[in-house]
C-alpha cells in the first residue's frame, strides 16, 4: 500500500488525474491497469480504432498513442525527481506530440505493442525505485511535484482516457 500523493505534491492542473487513482498498491494498480487497458484495446478492429466521436477528435488510436507519450514523458519526470536532479522539469504540448506520432499510421497491434513495452518499462522503474526516491520532489509547472505523485499522475490521466474511451467512443 502506497500513501497517496496531496494537493502539496503536486501543480495544481495534472492534480484532477492523482484523484482519479484508487486506494491500493501502486504497483498492482499499474499492472493492473495494464491488464484491462489492452484487454479492452485487443478486442477492437482497426475500423474501430479509426473512430471519432466527433469532428476534430482523435482517433481511438490516437488517445492511445496520446496516454503512452504522456506516460513517456511522466516517467522522465519523475526518473528525473528520484535522481535528484534540481532542474526545473519541461512541459509539452500534447497536440504537437500528436500532430508528429505515427499512430495514426500503424496497426492497432503495434499501438497496443508499444503501450504495452511503455507501461513495461514503467513498472521496471518503479519496483527499483528506493523507498526515499518516492518522497523527493521536483519543480513543475510552477509548483512542487514528488515521484510518487508524477506516477500517479499517470495512471490517473490514463483512467481519464480510458473512460472517455468507454463513454464516447464504444456506446
Amino acid at each position: 500500500m502506497f500513501e497517496r500523493p496531496t494537493a502539496d505534491d503536486c501543480p495544481p492542473a495534472p492534480w484532477k488525474y492523482v484523484q482519479l487513482v484508487p486506494e491500493g498498491d501502486l504497483l498492482e494498480i499499474y499492472e493492473r491497469q495494464r491488464e484491462e487497458t489492452k484487454a479492452l484495446l485487443s478486442g477492437l478492429t482497426d475500423e474501430q480504432a479509426d473512430f471519432r466521436y466527433a469532428e476534430g477528435k482523435w482517433s481511438i488510436r490516437q488517445v492511445v498513442g496520446h496516454f503512452t507519450d504522456n506516460e513517456r514523458v511522466w516517467m522522465y519526470r519523475l526518473l528525473r525527481i528520484a535522481r535528484n536532479d534540481p532542474q526545473e522539469l519541461p512541459g509539452y504540448d500534447e497536440q504537437i506530440f500528436a500532430q508528429y506520432a505515427p499512430h495514426e499510421r500503424m496497426p492497432l497491434d503495434a499501438v497496443i505493442a508499444e503501450y504495452d513495452a511503455v507501461r513495461a518499462a514503467s513498472l521496471t522503474l518503479l519496483r527499483h525505485l528506493p523507498a526515499e526516491a518516492w518522497h523527493r520532489a521536483g519543480s513543475f509547472a510552477g509548483g512542487r511535484l514528488t515521484a510518487l505523485a508524477a506516477a500517479c499522475v499517470s495512471i490517473g490521466h490514463e483512467i481519464h482516457h480510458m473512460n472517455i474511451i468507454k463513454e464516447r467512443y464504444l456506446k
